[in-house]
């Protein structure tokens, strides 16, 4: 089954690649863009989807700094 699992720093939790691209965008002539966090996707494949969590916690995000989303994807035929 293929996975996908969304990272992003906590709320409240420093921020400075998503702070730089926001105040970058209105820059380049984007205005309106605010609230910008940058985090990492991690796209896997598991036999038992039912360790994503415990994955996560271990391995894939720091739980005391980030947040994390697992999204199952449908199969691919």
């Amino acid at each position: 089954m293929r996975a996908r699992v969304l990272i992003r720093p906590k709320a409240g939790i420093l921020d400075p690649q998503g702070e730089a691209v926001q105040r970058a965008l209105p820059a380049l002539g984007f205005a309106g863009a605010s609230n910008v966090h940058i985090g990492r996707l991690v796209e896997l494949d598991v036999e038992d989807s039912s360790q994503l969590d415990s994955m996560c916690e271990k391995l894939l995000a720091n739980p005391l700094i980030e947040d994390y989303e697992v999204q199952l994807l449908a199969e691919e035929k």
